[in-house]
């Protein structure tokens, strides 16, 4: 088997990792000094897993002795002081945490890039696009108690176009229509689309994924997209061209996906459509890639 070139890093923040709902809701209702007092009053009661923590805690158990193949971060608006209720949290639930960001209120995405981070989950919007924007692959999680997706491989969904493929074919959907977009994809199968915002994510992945027998593999990938035959062809052809391995591909061809997403049991899935997040979200944790012309003001 290869050895790892890199450690994957995520950085999340601490509302996509816990459920910090009801102190949050004390920060909205009465402000940042009552939110500080709160947490320093409650630092030694654990926070509950929130909608990443079960991602985060497949992700780190892909790291052996051997190998370290993945690093998680916490990057938060938190304090050191209110942080200290979730260190206290992460090492009660033994997740091998060690490296953090405390930005006492400013937006911590700045230190994505110095932590080297290949993905950034959090529960702020602001923080997602300014992420995006300075290119890293990027996701808002909506807050709340985790799904517990239980025991078994790492499963990982995606959207194609505007999350792993740019949104050049999208925007010629939105602009001229389904038939324009199906006479154009058809025309360019044999071009590669360009990248997308979680092009090099994936293909970390990827590279986790062949240091293990493909029979007994611990990450399972799929595309789960409203594409249909024939603008497949030209997907196929662009994984194949990026050397990149998906494990499932699912050609829904405008079909909800939710149902589809519990049926593969998604650990977490991308999209750029907040009305597919909204949909899937009840089912799988959901992150919301707010990237392409899907995202632009109308």
């Amino acid at each position: 088997m290869n050895q790892p070139k890199q450690k994957l890093v995520i950085g999340i923040s601490s509302r996509a990792l816990f459920d910090l709902e009801d102190s949050h809701r004390v920060f909205e209702e009465h402000g940042r000094e009552a939110y500080c007092d709160y947490q320093m009053a409650h630092e030694e009661d654990v926070l509950a897993p929130g909608v990443a923590f079960d991602l985060v805690r497949k992700l780190l158990a892909l790291n052996d002795a051997e190998h370290e193949r993945v690093e998680v971060i916490l990057l938060s608006r938190n304090s050191a002081d209110t942080g200290l209720r979730v260190f206290n949290s992460i090492a009660h639930h033994a997740l091998p945490i060690t490296r953090a960001a405390f930005t006492s209120g400013s937006s911590p995405y700045r230190y994505v890039g110095a932590f080297g981070a290949d993905l950034f989950l959090s529960a702020d919007p602001d923080d997602v696009r300014a992420a995006l924007n300075a290119g890293c692959a990027a996701a808002t999680i909506g807050p709340g108690q985790s799904l517990d997706r239980g025991e078994g491989a790492l499963r990982i969904a995606f959207d194609g176009d505007a999350v792993l493929f740019s949104d050049d074919a999208e925007r010629i959907f939105k602009e001229q229509g389904l038939a324009a977009f199906t006479a154009s994809e058809a025309s360019a199968a044999d071009e590669p689309l360009p990248g997308g915002p979680f092009k090099a994510f994936l293909e970390a992945l990827t590279r986790i994924q062949g240091e293990f027998d493909p029979a007994d593999c611990p990450i399972r990938t799929a595309l789960v997209t409203s594409r249909s035959a024939p603008a497949h062809e030209r997907v196929i052809r662009t994984l194949r061209a990026w050397h990149i391995r998906i494990d499932e591909a699912l050609f829904l061809g405008g079909m909800s996906k939710e149902r589809f997403l519990e049926a593969f049991g998604a650990d977490i899935f991308f999209d750029d459509q907040a009305s597919h997040i909204g949909r899937a979200a009840g089912r799988v944790a959901a992150g919301h890639v707010p990237h392409g012309v899907a995202n632009e003001p109308s």
